[in-house]
């Protein structure tokens, strides 16, 4: 394995604990089905990611079985989970931390509605005040991209940069969210869902009714400086 210094072990040994365990979330939330989806994380001081292995149970996810890699999507060998195949996602994932320096952490889920807009193509209209707390404005849609190389990531990086929004939803594919850590990203994650569901069923009713941008603006700022504790990572 290559060499870490003491402080970038303990680093990663508490990303990968850390994103083992937000892989429950999912499950816990039903943002995705058998094995699909993924959750991954930076290490703190070091060109570095932790990502779930590929097509592995999420009842056998342990953070000794989180494969850690370099930010050119390399599994680092000789490190504990590098026998097995990392996510089939990692390259996008990797894309994104190499050029989203402040991204710490990434998730792709498979949620029913979420997906559903993506099929559609269509952005997530905010008409909803939980969105312009959340997301600042809509949830907009990246372009369609074949899984396995950074395509994907291109399209997230491309459709994120200069956006409010923490979620893209890429198109007939379904959602990626980005954090400031991977918690961060995780309810990023659920709250899309959240949104999309909601909207969905009100798009049912009749027409949506948009929130004014000032007003969206306002929510939006409330929510990110004020709202929550002082401590929270993303105030």
């Amino acid at each position: 394995m290559t060499h870490l210094n003491a402080s970038i072990e303990e680093a990663v040994d508490e990303v990968r604990s850390e994103v083992a365990a937000l892989h429950a979330e999912l499950v816990r939330y039903g943002l995705v089905a058998w094995t699909a989806g993924n959750v991954s994380g930076r290490v703190p001081g070091a060109d570095l990611f932790v990502i779930k292995p590929s097509g592995v149970s999420y009842d056998e996810l342990t953070p000794e079985s989180m494969i850690l890699c370099e930010l050119d999507g390399t599994v680092v060998p000789g490190s504990p989970g590098s026998e097995r195949s990392p996510s089939s996602d990692t390259a996008a994932h990797a894309y994104v931390y190499r050029h989203m320096p402040w991204v710490g952490g990434v998730v792709h889920t498979h949620s029913t509605y979420a997906v559903a807009w993506s099929a559609r193509s269509e952005e997530i209209p905010c008409v909803i005040t939980a969105m312009a707390d959340e997301f600042g404005g809509p949830i907009p849609v990246g372009p369609f991209a074949i899984i396995g190389d950074d395509s994907i990531g291109r399209g997230i990086v491309e459709t994120l940069t200069g956006h409010r929004s923490r979620a893209v939803l890429m198109r007939n594919h379904g959602p990626f969210t980005i954090g400031v850590n991977p918690k961060d990203a995780v309810k990023a994650a659920v709250m899309v869902e959240d949104v999309a569901r909601t909207v969905h069923v009100a798009a049912q009713a009749g027409p949506l009714v948009p929130i004014p941008q000032d007003a969206i603006d306002a929510l939006y700022d409330r929510y990110q400086n004020v709202y929550g504790q002082a401590e929270d990572p993303r105030r």
